[in-house]
Order: structure tokens, then C-alpha cells, then sequence
């Protein structure tokens, strides 16, 4: 597998600063060589093109965050517990990795349509572990039994995503991860069981 090798995750996260710092469009593939510390030839050994090492990019990040998502909200008892871990993973994976957020904030949103949903497929696993704990909070009568799980779930990820990429936009003046708790208490106020 392409993805167990070195020069794979060497060129993965010099695409990661490449793009972040020159933008998507202005990125060459002889840039994240460079970056890379391997010949251009070497990526095509990898990747087809630049398109392909941009969705591969989200690809690798998202599966390692959705397995560690995974794995810590599954050691947590209640769904808002889980809830809460979610929120302080997301916001805290991107906080560690300015470029990663970058790319994943402002540049994937400058893409073309094929590759946005190539995007969007990478990120169903993530959505549903959402859903997940959303049907978990509302079996264990802490969230309301009359909500839309798929609503519900775009308002999660939508409130999580807008507050990264506000962070982002305002050049990280603030602690994003700090926000958890409030983001934490706004969402599951607005689901729980009166």
C-alpha cells in the first residue's frame, strides 16, 4: 500500500505546508518535491497529479483524526461525554497543525466540483460517528427522540467547521480549543431532553 511508505507521508506533509503557505493553485508538484526532499518523478511514483495529492492529503489526515475520534469517544460513557470529546479533537487536531487547517478551512473550499466530492465521500466516516452519538444520546434519553439525526448532524459539523475556519480567518488570535465547552453547551442544550 502507497500509504506505508516514507517518501508517501514525507510528500503528504510537504504538500500540507506547501499549500498552505502558497495557496492550492500556486502550489507545483516541484514545490512539494522540494518541500519533500525527493525528485519530481518521485511523486508521480505516488500520485497522478496535484488534484490527487490534495485529496490524498484529507485523505490520510481524515482517516488518522476519524480513527482517533473513534477510539477516544468510545471510551466515554454518555453521548454528551462523546459529544464533547469530538469537539475538543476536532478543534484540537487542527489548533496542533496550522497549515493542516489551512488547507483544510480555505483551501479545499477553492476546489472544483469532482474534487469536493471526492472530498465529501472521504468525510462520511466522520459523519457518521456523529450520527452515532446523536442516536446514542437520543436512546439513552438524553437528547430529545423527535430530532432529524441528518439535520442535527449537518448543524454539528457545520457549527464545528464555521468556528475553525473563523479561527482560521482571524489568524488564530485565540485558543480555539478553549471554545469546546461552549460550543459543547450550545449544541447539546439546543438536543437535550428539556
Amino acid at each position: 500500500m502507497k500509504n506505508n511508505k516514507p517518501k508517501y507521508k514525507l510528500i503528504i506533509d510537504a504538500a500540507v505546508d506547501v499549500i498552505a503557505e502558497n495557496g492550492y493553485h500556486a502550489s507545483q508538484v516541484s514545490k512539494i518535491a522540494k518541500k519533500a526532499g525527493v525528485a519530481d518523478g518521485t511523486i508521480y511514483l505516488y500520485f497522478k497529479n496535484k488534484e490527487d495529492i490534495l485529496v490524498s492529503v484529507f485523505e490520510e489526515k481524515m482517516g488518522q483524526f476519524i480513527e482517533q475520534i473513534a477510539a477516544a469517544t468510545s471510551e466515554r460513557k454518555s453521548a454528551s461525554d462523546k459529544l464533547l470529546t469530538l469537539i475538543e479533537m476536532h478543534f484540537g487536531q487542527l489548533a496542533a497543525n496550522h497549515h493542516l487547517a489551512i488547507v483544510t478551512q480555505l483551501e479545499l473550499r477553492q476546489s472544483n466540483l469532482s474534487l469536493r466530492q471526492q472530498i465529501n465521500s472521504i468525510l462520511k466516516p466522520y459523519l457518521v460517528v456523529i450520527d452515532g452519538i446523536v442516536k446514542e444520546g437520543i436512546k439513552e434519553k438524553l437528547f430529545r427522540h423527535d430530532i432529524n439525526v441528518p439535520l442535527i448532524r449537518q448543524m454539528i459539523f457545520g457549527t464545528l467547521d464555521e468556528t475553525v475556519t473563523n479561527w482560521v480567518m482571524n489568524e488564530e488570535k485565540y485558543d480555539l480549543v478553549s471554545l469546546s465547552p461552549v460550543v459543547h453547551k450550545l449544541i447539546t442544550q439546543g438536543i437535550s431532553v428539556k
